[in-house]
C-alpha cells in the first residue's frame, strides 16, 4: 500500500503581482488524507476591482465573467481562511507559498476579517513549498524555477492548463511527491523540523540572490523571511 503525506494543498490566481495592492480572483484547496483519497474545493471571487487584461490573460478570468459568477470576496474569503485552519497539524502546500499566504492575508485584512496567524494565535505552519525544496536539493541546477519547469524536470503529468489554481495545485502536489520519493530525509522529518529546515534553506538562498543582484546593480529586495 501506498503512503501519502496528508496535506492540504493551495493556490490562488490574482489580480496582479503584489501581495499588498492585488487581489485573490480564484483559490483552489486540496485535502489529501493519508490513503491518497482527496477533496476538492475552489472560489470564484469578485474582487470589487477591474482584472487588468494582462491578468485575465494568465487565467482567464475577465471582469466581467468574475462580476456575474464571482462570489462576493468577504464570504469567500472568509471560508477559504476557515478551511486552510480547520486542521492545524495538516501542512498547507502551496508553491511560492509567500506570496499565496501574503495576499490572502492582505486580502482578509482589506475586509476585517481575521488572519491565518490570528486565528491560529501563533505563525502559520507548517508548510511545505516545493519551489523552497527543489531549490535546497538541487541548488546547482540551471534555468528558471517556475511551476511549469519543475512539472518538466520532474515528469509530472498535468490534467490541465497551468494557472487554473486546481491545475496547479495538482501539479504542486504531484511535484512535492516526486521529491519527496527521491529525497527520503526530507520525507523522514517531523512537520515542525522540515518546516524549519525550510525556513533556513530559504534565508540561506535569498541571502545568495541578494548578493548576485547587489553585484549587477541592482536592488538587494528578495525577502530574507519564508513563509
Amino acid at each position: 500500500m501506498t503512503n501519502y503525506l496528508p496535506l492540504l494543498g493551495f493556490d490562488t490566481e490574482t489580480t496582479g503581482v503584489s501581495t499588498e495592492r492585488d487581489r485573490i480572483v480564484t483559490a483552489a484547496l486540496v485535502r489529501r488524507a493519508d490513503d491518497g483519497a482527496t477533496t476538492e474545493r475552489t472560489w470564484l471571487i469578485d474582487p470589487g476591482v477591474e482584472i487588468p487584461e494582462r491578468a485575465s490573460a494568465v487565467h482567464g478570468i475577465t471582469t466581467e465573467y468574475a462580476r456575474e459568477h464571482g462570489r462576493p470576496p468577504g464570504e469567500a474569503l472568509e471560508e477559504i481562511a476557515a478551511a486552510l485552519v480547520a486542521e492545524p497539524g495538516l501542512p498547507i502546500v502551496a508553491f511560492n507559498a509567500s506570496y499565496d499566504l501574503a495576499i490572502l492575508d492582505a486580502d482578509l485584512r482589506r475586509h476585517g476579517l481575521a488572519t491565518l496567524a490570528e486565528r491560529l494565535g501563533r505563525a502559520v505552519g507548517p508548510v511545505i513549498d516545493p519551489l523552497v525544496l527543489d531549490r535546497a536539493v538541487d541548488r546547482y541546477r540551471r534555468g528558471p524555477r517556475k511551476l511549469g519547469d519543475l512539472v518538466v524536470h520532474y515528469r509530472v503529468e498535468v490534467g490541465g492548463d497551468l494557472h487554473d489554481a486546481m491545475v496547479d495545485v495538482r501539479s504542486t502536489i504531484g511535484v512535492l511527491d516526486v521529491i519527496l520519493a527521491a529525497h527520503p530525509h526530507l520525507w523522514d522529518m517531523p512537520l515542525s523540523e522540515l518546516h524549519d529546515w525550510q525556513v533556513a534553506k530559504q534565508r540561506a538562498w535569498a541571502e545568495h540572490f541578494n548578493q548576485w543582484l547587489t553585484s549587477k546593480g541592482k536592488p538587494a529586495d528578495v525577502s530574507l523571511t519564508w513563509p
